[in-house]
């Protein structure tokens, strides 16, 4: 899978950016995928709240055109996937142990 480009200085990624872990350079590190989740069933939803209470920052992207549909239903067809920082990749694994979503991590 290819790393998301991600354009930090857009509205939509700015409090976002504030709590992602920057390398040495000041730059933010590369989001990694942890999950792709339905988004019929508010599975997304939950995981990313779970993970933002245990301080892991969470990028949701919907693929195709998702991004419409949530508009547009409430809702992606295609789902939402989920990246977190390389760095945090483990600890996001390990807090999910116990999901029973969690196959594809």
């Amino acid at each position: 899978m290819v790393d998301p480009k991600i354009d930090w200085d857009s509205y939509r990624y700015s409090a976002l950016y504030e709590r992602w872990p920057k390398d040495a350079d000041g730059n933010p590190e590369s989001p990694v995928l942890l999950a792709s989740r339905s988004s019929v069933d508010m599975s997304a939803e939950l995981l990313v709240n779970m993970l933002e209470a245990y301080q892991i920052p969470c990028l949701t992207l919907y693929p195709g055109d998702g991004g419409f549909g949530r508009v547009v239903l409430g809702m992606s067809g295609p789902g939402v996937d989920i990246y977190v920082p390389e760095s945090l990749l483990s600890d996001a694994k390990e807090l999910c142990k116990g999901d029973s979503n969690n196959e594809e991590l």
